[in-house]
Formats: C-alpha cells, structure tokens, sequence
C-alpha cells in the first residue's frame, strides 16, 4: 500500500491480465467474529488483511481469543460464548461490520454475564448512527450508553441486567442492514431455552448482505428461519459451533472496480478477476448484471469473472441498487463513459457509510466536468463534454479512492472510443501524449487499506499507459550530493518507482572488479552491463543471489563506476534497463544524465549543485560514522576529480540541462529539500482541487 499523500494516475488505455481479488470484507470480519464467540478452534483461509480486519483482531485479541499463524490460515480459538474478561476499552477505527456487531454481542454477554466495556472509534464512525441497532437491544433489557451523541458510538455496554426475551424484537430494516447482521449473530448466544424472534420493521435494504450473514450461520451451526425478509427465527438451543475450517471468498465487491476496468479498457483479450464467480454467496457478485445492462462482454465461472468491452460507449441505465449497494458506487464511475445520463436509485444507505457518499460523488465527478443531480436516495451523472484535470478528495472512503481511479481511462472517453477534448489548469501546460487524456490525482490513496490495501498495485499490474504520459521526476547531481536520498524519499511521497541509476553503474563496476575485468576495457565491461543479474527487492541490492547492498557503497566501487560511466558502450548497455523502470504510475530516476539523456522530456527536472567542500564533509561523517578511517581532504580531492571527468566526458557530460531547476542544497536538511522539489513539482501538474 501507497505511503503518499497523493497519487496522480496519468491516463490509461488498456487493461489485460489476471487479478486476484483479496478476501471479502464482509464475510471475513463476520467470520472472525463467529470464530471468537464459538467454542473450539476454527482456522480461517484467505482473511482479509486490511484496516476493518485488523480492528476485530484486535478487539478478539483483547476480549480473551487466541489467534496464532497455523501455517497460511489463521487460527481462531473461541470463548464459547463465555466473556474471558469482564471489561475493556475497544477501538474500532471506521469498521462498521466489527462496530455493530460487537456491539449486539457484548451487549447480551454483559447483559447475562456482568462487565463493562467501551466501543469507540475515529471521529467518522461517532457520525455513523447506530440509534436503530441500539433501540433493538435496550427493550430487551440491555444497559447502552452513548457517551457523546445520543444514538451514535461511542457507546458503553455494562451489566447484569435482567434480559426480556418473550416479546419479538423489532429492528428497522431501512438504514443499514448491519443492524439486522448484528442481531441475528448476537442472539443465538441467548436462545438456550426459549426460540426468538426477529421483526424488522420498513423495508429491508441490502438483502444479499442479510444472505451473507444466514449463510455463515449455518456454517457455525445456526439454522435461522426466515419469513419474506420480514420474520427471523433464532432456534431455541442455539449454540455456535466451530466448522473447523472456513475459506473466504474473494471479495466481490472490490471485483466491481476490475470489472467497470474491463468493460472500459479490455479491448484485446478479456480480463480475467479470480476469487469470486458464479458460486459467490455476496450479494455484490450480481453487479455483474449491472455492467451487462451497461454493456460489458462478461463470463462467469465458479471462481472468477472475465470482462472485456462490448457495448461502446457504455449504455446508460436506470437501476434500482438496492441489492448491490456498495457496488452501486463502480456504476457511478462507469456512468463517466456512458452514452446519456445513468441513474442510480434506492441508496439512501450511501449517506450513512464511511462518508456522505451520496454528496461525495456527486462533488468530485462535476470536477471531472460530469454534470451530476443528487437526491436523497439518488443519484444522475451525465458524461463529461469536456474532461478536466482533477484531485479527487477521498473522505477517508476506500471506495471514493477506488472510484476515482477508473477516471484515469478518459482517454477512451467518446462517441465509439474518440477522445474528448481536455482542459488543463490555466498556465500549465499540457502533459505530453494529452490529446488522448488527462491525468487524476488521487487524494489520500491509503484509504484503500480499509480493505484493498493492494488495490493500486493491482491496477497497476493489469494497466497500460503511453509510456510518454508516465511522469518522470529526473534528478541529477555530481557524486555524494545526496541523489539517491533524495530520490528514494521523493519516490515514497509520490507512490513511484525508484530508479538509481548510480546502483547500476556501481553494480557494473563491481561485478567486473570481481570478476577481474579491467574497469577500462571497454567491450568487456559493456558486455557485463548488457547481463546484469541485479535485482531490488525492498531497498536491497541483489547481484544474482547475493545481496551487494553495503559492498555497492564502497569507495573503490564508486571510483570504478565513475570511470566505466565514462565508456559509451557501457552507457548504451545500461541504457535499455534504465529505460525499464518507467512504469506505472511515475518514476522519480537519480543520476548524472537522466534529465539530459535518459529522460529528456521529464516531467520536472532538478539539478543539485553542492560544493564539492560540503560534499566532502557529507561523505566524511558517514564513513566515520561506518568506523572507515579516512580525511576530508582526501575525500574533497576524490570529488573534484569526479566531477572533472563527469563535467569533461565525450558523452553526456555533467551539466544541468536548460530546463532544470537548480537546488543548492548545501546548507539544506533532506527533509527541506524534499519539500521543495515537492514543491516545484505542484506546480508542472495541471490539478487544481477546487
């Protein structure tokens, strides 16, 4: 998962491949719960790991489960329905599926077993109202208190109290199915000597959700009864029992986005999304009908779906989502390409989720320049005449981020695929290869890690770009004027690929210093550059199979690979691989020629232009600081003559190029200079977030 403020997604043309979806939220965080309230020990295969899914763990762990790695699952040992501890504080960050039924559950227990606990979480989930799952339980006798706003967490559930069963227990059914899951797996805990009833008063929004839940009940051992979704019947004598093991499906509603992708973008060959198929128990499987209506080639096999564009532009559609809810929001961004104006009716639950979702879209698709209608349980989005740059808010909402993606394929925007004209930030240019699109900023794109953590990742597997409209931020500089800091630091705010282009010079100075090969002839060496065996895995530097992260600092390597630097041939061997590392989604490259020779139609350009004296100093502490005795004025005098050959060289000498911005960051912390080429970088994207 992206580390970055921000991520700006250039335009994409193209989708192919395989995707393999993550485990399902809702059906993980119900199982772990299941898990937990079961006697026994049940191992739990293909868990979501993602924020919703670490706070249960957490709150599991605390309330007395045992969770341990029983090899890829993960084992679940229960309380059997008895409370190991009779009071603690729980925070739940933005998880309603761990929230309200957590709540119902420790609700009863406290109720018949005594203890005091606290439910709580980040300030979104005390706006989410849980009024109705709390007016279900009080009359049952449950002790619930709101310590901020009355009928919204936190909440403080305490006992004993006596419990009145006799009555059937009524819950509202129109604002959030949660309400009904949370009951539904609660009361079983109760229902040793009398069957219960639920009642669920209104119209029950998001039934397959309600399916779900029946569904892993019965795996546990609760055979609920149902009438017309209005009548629940809990079994006298229910009691949870573990199933030993339990797969979780893929989850279906994140498989919406990979779908809307590829009824835009999969022109060639299907693509292909496996975890979930025909043979899913989540309700959200049925978007796939939605993207039909709109268009989409689509195959379903037990396991998976295959996608490819069909209809184009898309068909625009009026749909009733009560069914599919959380993947209605996919529509809404497939509405973007659509031939008129779609409409989205029965999610009235979209304003009560982890933001307004409703007024969010609605807000960041008119930036697009959609023309968007909302409603109280509806919204209207007509497509975009002209497609406009724009940085889309995420509301701290995995789906916004999620949505605002599919926005990056605009260049296929049009009347049977032709691009639609395109509006840049005024005094901004227009990024190279922009005739077929504009890029989208992304903001806060770790909001994902709600339950996609991957998810960009992903798209970026399956994406394809222009590799022109992939932003390259080159950055370059003489020898230990902090480059590759530098870069790697701006590389993690941006949420790009790192490119050290000095590592492979240092690694083709060092293969051939063990390999014996004079670091000045010429052919030999550039035939050790053309196959170099070197590999990055998690800022380490690997030749082959060995890890050359500390020998690629030493000071011989670094004289050797300013010499070999030198060398055409070698300059053109290496220069294919560096080319390599422009990928999706940008690329910020460190070097001595990547603005004037590797990367000339940068995005931005950045010069560093330290002394060769405080450089000197630089390198001095750090090999001091490695135990490595050496003077400063030796050290100096390496450099000059460093950059005396890189400043006189044939090819490619060492010099800023016309278009760089020159930073002397000699009296600069790293952080500050990292800001400032931020900085600089703001203003050659053409995104404006009002």
């Amino acid at each position: 998962m992206t580390a970055a403020a921000f991520l700006d997604l250039p335009p994409l043309l193209r989708v192919a491949g395989t995707v393999r979806l993550p485990g399902s939220k809702s059906i993980s965080n119900r199982v772990l719960l299941l898990a937990g309230l079961s006697a026994g020990r049940t191992r739990i295969h293909d868990l979501l790991d993602s924020d919703d899914t670490r706070v249960m763990l957490d709150a599991l762990r605390a309330l007395g489960c045992t969770l341990e790695r029983d090899g890829d699952a993960l084992a679940v040992t229960g309380l059997g329905a008895r409370l190991a501890v009779h009071e603690a504080r729980l925070f739940l960050g933005n998880a309603g599926t761990a929230m309200r039924p957590l709540t119902a559950a420790l609700a009863l227990l406290v109720a018949t077993q005594g203890g005091r606990f606290e439910l709580g979480g980040v300030a979104r989930m005390h706006e989410r109202p849980i009024a109705d799952l709390i007016e279900a339980l009080r009359p049952l006798g449950c002790d619930i208190t709101c310590l901020g706003t009355e009928g919204y967490p936190p909440l403080r559930l305490q006992g004993p109290t006596v419990l009145q069963l006799a009555a059937p227990i009524k819950v509202r059914g129109d604002v959030s199915s949660q309400f009904l899951t949370a009951l539904l797996m609660a009361l079983p805990l109760v229902a040793g000597e009398r069957e219960l009833l639920v009642e669920v008063q209104g119209e029950l929004i998001s039934k397959p959700y309600i399916e779900i839940t029946l569904a892993l009940l019965a795996r546990f051992g609760i055979a609920v009864r149902r009438d017309d979704w209005r009548r629940f019947v809990i079994p006298q004598g229910s009691r949870y029992r573990s199933p030993d093991d339990v797969h979780v499906e893929g989850d279906a509603s994140s498989a919406s986005y990979f779908i809307a992708a590829g009824a835009i973008a999969a022109t060639a060959e299907p693509l292909r999304i496996e975890g979930a198929g025909s043979a899913s128990i989540q309700g959200d499987i049925r978007f796939v009908e939605a993207a039909r209506a709109m268009g989409a080639d689509i195959v379903l096999e037990p396991n998976a779906v295959l996608v490819r564009r069909g209809a184009w532009p898309l068909t625009a559609i009026t749909l009733d989502c009560n069914h599919i809810p959380d993947a209605a929001m996919t529509l809404a961004a497939m509405a973007l390409y659509a031939d008129g104006t779609t409409r989205l009716t029965n999610i009235a639950s979209w304003r009560v989720k982890e933001t307004d979702r409703i007024a969010a879209m609605a807000t960041e698709l008119r930036k697009f320049g959609a023309l968007v209608v909302e409603g109280s349980d509806f919204i209207e989005v007509t497509p975009p005449l002209q497609w406009r740059a724009a940085a889309i808010h995420t509301y701290d909402d995995h789906r916004m981020a999620m949505c605002a993606s599919l926005a990056a394929f605009n260049a296929l925007a049009g009347s049977a695929g032709a691009p639609v004209p395109i509006a840049s930030r005024p005094g901004v240019p227009v990024p190279a290869g922009s005739r077929a699109g504009v890029p989208v900023r992304v903001l806060d794109p770790r909001c994902v890690g709600k339950t996609f953590p991957d998810y960009f990742a992903a798209l970026f597997a399956i994406a394809e770009a222009a590799p022109e409209s992939i932003p390259v931020l080159a950055l370059d500089g003489p020898t230990a004027s902090g480059k590759g800091t530098l870069g790697s630091m701006l590389a993690e705010r941006l949420g790009y690929h790192h490119l050290d282009s000095g590592a492979l010079y240092r690694a083709t100075a060092l293969a051939a210093l063990r390999a014996g090969v004079d670091v000045g002839d010429e052919a030999r060496v550039a035939t050790l550059a053309r196959g170099l065996p070197l590999r990055f895995d998690q800022q380490r530097a690997l030749l082959g199979d060995v890890d050359v992260t500390d020998a690629l600092r030493e000071e011989a390597v670094g004289s050797a690979a300013s010499q070999i630097a030198a060398l055409p041939a070698v300059r053109q061997a290496l220069v294919e691989l560096q080319l390599s590392f422009r990928r999706l989604p940008g690329l910020v490259a460190d070097g001595r020629d990547m603005g004037s020779v590797i990367f000339p139609a940068a995005t931005l350009k950045v010069f560093l232009t330290a002394s060769a004296a405080t450089r000197a100093e630089r390198r001095h502490k750090q090999l001091i600081s490695k135990g490595i005795s050496t003077s400063i004025d030796a050290l100096r005098a390496d450099l000059e003559a460093r950059d005396a050959r890189d400043q006189n060289r044939s090819i490619a000498p060492l010099k800023p190029t016309a278009q760089a911005r020159l930073l002397d960051n000699s009296a600069l912390s790293i952080e500050a200079s990292v800001e400032q080429v931020l900085a600089w970088w703001q203003t050659v994207r053409p995104f404006s977030e009002s």
